[in-house]
């Protein structure tokens, strides 16, 4: 059986793998050193940002706007997927519209965020929020609405009151697929940020990935996009033990 430990480790195998082969392709020069740079070029750039302090700095701008707009998301989906999930009134009402909103692409929210609030902080974090509310607005929604009927039909027998059902029974039952919900909005979060920090921002690392471009240096590119995918797996490890110990009490092959 794979213990916890051995399952880390095991999570590096691919990556080695791809660094291996990013190595061999710049060695032989498959691609230029102005397309793919070679490891060493970007580490040498990821130290340079550190020593500078741009690194923190940037990681920090992002980590900042990120937590913002994911509080609010957050909070958006879980009151609106509760009252959908829990009536069915609500449900027919704003399910429609909140479904066709979520295939609207994050670019197509820009220019409308722009001219309603401008390039400042708050128009990048409604963009994040509005991507980090789908997800969890869907399986909070979902998971309420899913929940097996004969354990409603048990708070009724138990004298429960809608909102006692709504508390104790299906909040509960739905829990597992909230926390997934959680965490894709988290993933979303990271990704709408990027979106976000391309325009108009001055800090960041969607700053360092647009300054990169626009300057001609795809190590700087590169060394962005490694940071980010870092700090969402960071981000969602933590997401990921909490919501462990939230379905702690899960009969599951997992657990």
């Amino acid at each position: 059986m794979v213990n916890r430990r051995s399952a880390w480790l095991w999570g590096f195998i691919i990556p080695a793998l791809l660094l291996l082969a990013w190595q061999v392709v710049c060695q032989t020069q498959l691609a230029p050193p102005s397309i793919l740079p070679a490891p060493s070029l970007v580490l040498a750039t990821l130290k340079s940002m550190a020593a500078s302090g741009e690194m923190a700095q940037a990681v920090g701008a992002t980590a900042t706007r990120l937590l913002w707009g994911f509080f609010f998301g957050a909070l958006a989906g879980t009151l609106l997927g509760a009252l959908c999930g829990a009536s069915a009134l609500v449900r027919n009402l704003a399910d429609p519209l909140v479904q066709a909103l979520r295939s609207v692409p994050s670019l197509a929210w820009v220019p409308l965020l722009i001219l309603w609030l401008g390039i400042f902080e708050s128009s990048k974090i409604t963009l994040i929020a509005i991507g980090v509310f789908f997800p969890v607005y869907l399986n909070l929604m979902s998971g309420i609405a899913n929940v097996d009927r004969k354990l409603i039909e048990v708070g009724r027998v138990h004298g429960y009151s809608r909102l006692a059902r709504l508390l104790r029974i299906q909040l509960p039952a739905a829990l597992p697929a909230y926390v997934t919900g959680l965490r894709g909005g988290l993933g979303l979060g990271w990704m709408f940020v990027a979106a976000a920090e391309l325009l108009g921002a001055t800090n960041g690392l969607g700053f360092i990935l647009d300054d990169g471009e626009q300057t001609g240096r795809p190590e700087r590119v590169i060394a962005a996009i490694l940071l980010f995918g870092l700090c969402g797996k960071i981000t969602d490890s933590f997401m990921a033990e909490a919501a462990k110990r939230l379905v702690a009490w899960q009969d599951t092959v997992r657990n």
